[in-house]
């Protein structure tokens, strides 16, 4: 009878790709005692189901060791320990690429130009070697770790093929006359093993970058919850460490503070930005008895709430956990490289040493000579260049293109998925919508013979409001100089503000402060209403004690460009729908005028993730473009992700494409680029692999029993050098594709 079963979390340090993750599940997996591994590369972590009393943490430690990475077992200073020991690898890597590619320059210069100088070969050798041994020679310590285990990754290719070259090459230099004596030349190949390990390490560069980028996201997500709250105890109030907050106690939120965690507010009112939430700019009013969730943002006043949800309850630490669970479950393009690779090493490994086996019974005379030369020459030939230039070097290329058109394109997820796009989810405030309140229509009564000064009584009134759409009104008199000073300004709690001027009472509101004062409203204006609330405008209205004067209409209006990229997408076959959390009258009003049939109202975040979800278990690949916190765990979970570059930087971090100028109709470019630039990276494998398919048999020797033909080691490095100048060479056409 064993015990119950315990899940723990653990950072894990040292994983470069999607194979090391693999690896790493696969390792803990095995171990007697565990239940369930999985890794999340994503958040470089793993999480363990394990039977305490059989297998102990340091053990399956040892194991994840024993493969070359690392467990960080201390799992209250581990993120930051795993941060720190990312900060030095980064480090290290751009020192170790610097210092390779400082030295690999002079030895393809030598190789491919002067290699007739005397003692080329030597001086080739000499800074070839720390290339590979010192700047190089994490991929050698990893291949013998895989080996040690039967197993085989990228590393194995990079040291098998580039140790190869280094060691034939340092044999061609020591004893050419081996190779003389029996009528063939002694090439090296030091530039094709010292440029290999260079592009392999810039490869890995850029793939820690992005990755960093990724895990940025979830950094500012924790950071919306503060670190220490206020607890309202009978002793006063005290200063308290989030972690120690329970059910129950009551916390003082202050103005401009972030609300710590989920609960319900008991005593104070407030407006509170839950734009985390509802994606709309607009502050909520919140009053005894309303909820207040964590992460949101207390913008005026100070209240009291009883703290209801903790920890990982809170809506914040669902949205953190749902983010990195989506970004986890994601295959870049490179995971198909390291599939590829995966197989690749084993089965070019075979193909040698069965050339030599071959060679060695049917070689004849000179059987062991033609099988070593044979074997070297597929190995050569089979050299990882081009597949390590094929992905980095399409997608430098692809960025810069984006970038020149204003499509920030961040990860190769979305490259891979773009061209699939049938369905595609818009956000609506400041996706849709320009995201910010402006008053459209300023309607003053005709029973009025002159405004002028009744517009500056207007304008001060809401210059004092602490109400989040006062603004609006007060940026709509930019000229107004008319100076006023009203007296005993109050606010209405849910109603509106009103002063006095000149010994006059003048008052700005919401419908209910009409009703309320039973303020009359003049025909001319009456009449004007059912259209304003048609379009699902907010009416704000002014008056004196009797009487409304005037209303001011506030909407946030939909972008100029919205409508036209509706329709050039809904042209291109995509289905468009559009979800919000904004109220179903505003969100008919604007999808009626963006042309979108499908849309859906008051949606939380989880519900645009769940809506995502529904369209993806329907068959459909989805893109989600959004701008706010509130569309983070859409965007994570969608096959594509594009995010407003006006919008948060949270919602920029989980997106794998930004459009700079939130300009939608820049959605079509982004869909072109991303197919344009997939296609050239498929076009950039069959390149690194045609050199290869036709090459191997031909370095194996398989045309030498017909025509007695045997390809030169020196040829198939040419060959591979092709290779990666096809790689490039298709690469950089993408540089003048058109986008429009």
């Amino acid at each position: 009878m064993h015990s119950d079963t315990q899940t723990l979390t653990f950072p894990v340090a040292g994983m470069t790709c999607a194979g090391c993750a693999a690896s790493v599940e696969s390792m803990i997996s095995s171990q007697q005692g565990v239940e369930k591994a999985e890794v999340n590369y994503a958040s470089q972590s793993v999480k363990v189901a394990y039977h305490p009393d059989i297998i102990k943490p340091s053990e399956f430690q040892k194991e994840v060791q024993s493969v070359g990475y690392d467990l960080i077992l201390d799992t209250e200073n581990g993120k930051a320990l795993q941060e720190e020991a990312q900060q030095t690898h980064d480090q290290q890597l751009k020192t170790k690429l610097l210092g390779a590619a400082a030295l690999t320059v002079p030895v393809v210069l030598l190789g491919m130009f002067f290699m007739d100088l005397p003692y080329a070969n030597y001086c080739m050798l000499a800074l070839t070697a720390p290339v590979l041994f010192i700047f190089g020679r994490n991929f050698f310590a990893g291949a013998w770790k895989q080996a040690r285990h039967a197993r085989a990754n990228m590393d194995t290719l990079v040291a098998l093929s580039t140790g190869i070259a280094f060691l034939f090459s340092l044999f061609n230099t020591l004893y050419p006359e081996f190779w003389h004596k029996r009528g063939l030349h002694a090439h090296v190949y030091y530039e094709a093993a010292a440029v290999v390990i260079v592009f392999i390490l810039l490869g890995k560069l850029l793939e820690e970058r992005a990755k960093s980028n990724t895990s940025s996201a979830i950094k500012k997500l924790t950071g919306l919850q503060p670190k220490t709250v206020l607890l309202v105890t009978p002793a006063g109030e005290q200063e308290t460490p989030i972690a120690d907050v329970q059910i129950g106690d009551q916390i003082l939120v202050r103005s401009g503070e972030k609300i710590p965690v989920d609960g319900t507010l008991y005593e104070g009112h407030s407006f509170v930005n839950e734009s985390m939430i509802s994606g709309e700019p607009v502050a909520v009013e919140k009053k005894a008895g309303d909820s207040v969730f964590a992460g949101t943002i207390n913008q005026k006043g100070s209240f009291r709430f009883t703290a209801e949800k903790v920890g990982g309850a809170t809506l914040l630490a669902q949205i953190i956990q749902l983010v990195q669970d989506a970004q986890g479950s994601k295959a870049p393009v490179q995971k198909l490289v390291d599939k590829i690779a995966g197989i690749f090493v084993p089965v070019v490994m075979g193909i040698a040493l069965l050339t030599l086996v071959i060679w060695l019974i049917f070689g004849g005379q000179h059987a062991f000579t033609q099988g070593l030369l044979a074997m070297v020459t597929v190995l050569v030939i089979a050299c990882p260049c081009a597949l390590g230039l094929a992905t980095p070097t399409a997608l430098m290329v692809g960025i810069g293109k984006g970038a020149e058109n204003g499509i920030l394109i961040k990860d190769a997820e979305a490259l891979e998925q773009g061209h699939r796009i049938n369905a595609i989810i818009l956000d609506k405030t400041g996706t849709l919508t320009e995201g910010k309140s402006v008053v459209t229509d300023l309607i003053w009564t005709s029973e009025l013979s002159a405004t002028e000064n009744l517009q500056a009584v207007f304008r001060e009134i809401e210059k004092q409001s602490e109400h989040p759409l006062a603004s609006a009104i007060v940026e709509y008199f930019p000229n107004e100089r008319t100076l006023v000073q009203v007296e005993s300004f109050e606010s209405l709690t849910g109603q509106g503000v009103k002063a006095k001027y000149q010994g006059k009472l003048y008052q700005a509101g919401s419908h209910n402060m009409v009703e309320q004062k039973g303020l009359a409203i003049p025909a001319d204006l009456q009449n004007r209403i059912p259209e304003l609330l048609a379009k699902a405008k907010t009416i704000i209205y002014f008056g004196d004690d009797r009487k409304v004067f005037c209303m001011a209409a506030i909407t946030d209006q939909i972008k100029a460009t919205s409508a036209t990229a509706v329709k050039v997408l809904k042209r291109q076959g995509i289905a468009v729908y559009m979800l919000t959390g904004d109220n179903a009258a505003t969100a008919a009003a604007i999808a009626g005028e963006a042309g979108i049939d499908h849309f859906e109202a008051d949606v939380l975040p989880s519900g645009k993730a769940d809506f995502v979800k529904n369209l993806q278990a329907q068959g459909k690949t989805v893109a989600m473009i959004g701008d706010g916190i509130n569309d983070s765990q859409a965007l994570a979970q969608a096959n594509v992700s594009i995010a407003m570059g006006k919008g948060s930087d949270i919602a920029m971090d989980v997106a794998g494409l930004t459009l700079v100028s939130s300009d939608l109709l820049q959605v079509p470019k982004a869909l072109k680029l991303s197919r344009l630039t997939v296609q050239t990276i498929r076009q950039n494998l069959f390149w690194a692999f045609i050199y290869n398919l036709i090459g191997i048999p031909l370095a194996a020797g398989i045309l030498y029993p017909f025509n007695g033909f045997l390809l030169n080691p020196m040829i198939a490095g040419a060959a591979m050098a092709l290779s990666s100048v096809s790689v490039v060479s298709n690469s950089l056409r993408l540089k003048w594709a058109k986008l429009n």
